[in-house]
């Protein structure tokens, strides 16, 4: 298992149970309580969790792993979605992006599908997204200003959106932490949801991309209801009872 898989497990874990000790933990994930010791000792130093003498409780636990925990989940699910979601991008498009782990991902196949000048324009509000993509001279790249979210890496609030109004998009990939067709598309922070839902306003058409693990997750803010959303880009073990719960909404599912 790799280290930020096991990370995230921690996490999940103490974050649903309360608390977990060594011997537990070793068992779960199949490691021995030398390397989960560790773990949980980087985590503390982190102030994800709280050590104590033989494991671990939530302590002051924050729900939202940060993006550096999050960059090696379901990763061969996300670049399988990033490649079907960049195929629906036409030459001389006005993209738009926001953060997360799979929208970096689309970012990244647009530039490995894209060698040559392609006519592109970027208009995203996450930092990571921008150094990516900064040194691909083909990409027209705009950065959206606002405050910064050290969890997800994005400039967020009342600057962006403002911003946002300013332009116009032929596409906005957006990324959420959950997903269900009664509450629509949820994320864990107010002013990252106001800041996602000006993406979606911008564009001409909008896009969610997300594994099947965020499918039926409901986290605090709300975005948007589907019937915003036109298509939805995920893994193939979304199930077909997801699939046509979501479809049912009005929004077109693409499987990877």
């Amino acid at each position: 298992m790799l280290k930020a898989d096991r990370i995230a497990r921690i996490l999940d874990h103490v974050a649903e149970a309360g608390s977990a000790d060594v011997h537990e933990l070793s068992a779960l994930l199949g490691v021995s309580g030398a390397t989960v010791r560790r773990d949980l000792h980087l985590l503390d130093e982190q102030g994800l969790l709280t050590r104590t003498h033989g494991g671990a409780v939530t302590g002051s636990v924050n729900l939202e792993l940060p993006l550096r925990h999050r960059t090696g989940r379901q990763q061969q699910e996300k670049r399988r979605i990033a490649k079907a979601a960049a195929a629906l991008v036409p030459d001389g498009a006005v993209v738009g992006m926001t953060g997360g782990t799979t929208v970096t991902e689309v970012a990244r196949a647009l530039c490995d599908s894209r060698p040559t000048d392609r006519g592109l324009t970027v208009v995203t509000n996450a930092v990571n997204i921008a150094a990516d993509l900064i040194v691909r001279p083909e990409i027209r790249l705009l950065v959206v200003g606002g405050t910064a979210r050290s969890a997800s890496y994005e400039l967020v609030g009342p600057a962006a959106e403002r911003m946002l109004t300013q332009y116009h998009l032929d596409i906005a990939f957006i990324g959420v932490n959950g997903l269900s067709a009664k509450e629509g598309c949820t994320t864990y922070d107010e002013m990252e949801a106001g800041t996602d839902l000006a993406f979606l306003r911008a564009a001409a058409r909008t896009v969610v991309v997300a594994d099947s693990t965020k499918v039926g997750r409901v986290t605090f803010a709300g975005i948007c209801p589907l019937s915003d959303i036109d298509d939805l880009v995920t893994d193939d073990a979304l199930t077909d009872d997801q699939e046509r719960a979501l479809a049912d909404t009005g929004v077109r599912v693409i499987r990877a």
